[in-house]
């Protein structure tokens, strides 16, 4: 049997030479991760020194990750370097490309993409990471809505092969072609969409994930079965349950409130839902969610 070809080199004139991330978490320490491995130098901003040292320290564990999967052959030494976390946006008046990362919320993500607007340099472009908010939405806080696009990367971003480039109104279609580069680039997949609530993958997803949870409210199956039924009978790499503790059920939640606003009654969350958050139970992240987590999982 041959042995698999080695991971190829990053494609480093595809990418910009500095990206900006604005949110160390989960999705922000792996959209940093990703861009790291293609060859850019990844400048990481967070609210507190805290969680910047939490943020380095995440996202370093995943390029350790990647280099012992053998999917990079970079090596630790190599990448660090190009990596600064730290609180003080001016930073992002160096970058080329600057995503936000913050949570899910309107106001939320106004304040983030007005600030970091405000230190970019002329030519740089922006973008945020958002599952579900109009871009149009979100633009009406910049000067340059022009510069502006969606990126949605999926969780988690080191595994999945698919972003969402998403296009606002005023988007230079120059933009959406760059970025379509930068994706593919990633070793992903880029999906290009119109602006609309839930994009083209949010808006599928939330609605199986919602008729998963109603099934389980309704006693028809367990969420182990409810889950299998779906990764054995349709081949879905993750069962709609355990995905939604993994990207959240706040998250879920606050994206399935969205689509009811903008889409209708159809989207409106089951009360089971609304009962786990109120409780805290979010997922993998407070180690209760329709599953229960540790560390190992």
């Amino acid at each position: 049997m041959n042995a698999a070809p080695a991971p190829s080199a990053p494609d480093r004139e595809a990418v910009p030479e500095r990206v900006g991330v604005l949110g160390g978490g989960r999705m922000g320490a792996g959209i940093a991760h990703a861009f790291l491995l293609a060859g850019a130098e990844a400048a990481v901003v967070e609210r507190d020194r805290t969680s910047a040292d939490a943020a380095r320290a995440r996202i370093l564990r995943a390029v350790e990750a990647s280099i012992e999967r053998g999917t990079t052959t970079l090596s630790l030494e190599t990448v660090a370097p190009r990596l600064h976390v730290g609180e003080d946006l001016d930073v992002f008046a160096h970058v080329g490309l600057a995503i936000e990362a913050v949570p899910e919320d309107l106001v939320t993500k106004h304040e983030a993409l007005f600030a970091v607007e405000t230190v970019l340099p002329a030519g740089a472009s922006l973008a945020s990471n958002t599952s579900s908010l109009s871009i149009d939405d979100l633009a009406v806080v910049l000067k340059r809505p022009e510069q502006f696009l969606g990126l949605h990367f999926f969780n988690p971003v080191p595994a999945s092969l698919l972003v969402e480039v998403v296009t606002g109104t005023a988007t230079d279609p120059r933009l959406v072609a760059q970025a379509q580069d930068w994706v593919r680039a990633l070793r992903k997949t880029p999906v290009t969409v119109a602006d609309a609530p839930g994009f083209a993958s949010s808006r599928l997803g939330v609605t199986l994930g919602l008729e998963a949870i109603r099934m389980l409210e309704d006693g028809v199956a367990s969420a182990a079965d409810i889950d299998a039924a779906m990764v054995l009978g349709y081949k879905h790499p993750m069962g709609p349950l355990r995905l939604t503790d993994l990207v959240g059920l706040d998250v879920r939640l606050g994206v399935a409130e969205y689509l009811a606003d903008r889409l209708g009654p159809r989207f409106e969350p089951p009360d089971l839902l609304r009962r786990l958050v109120a409780e805290g139970k979010l997922g993998r992240k407070t180690g209760q969610g329709f599953y229960t987590w540790d560390e190992a999982q």
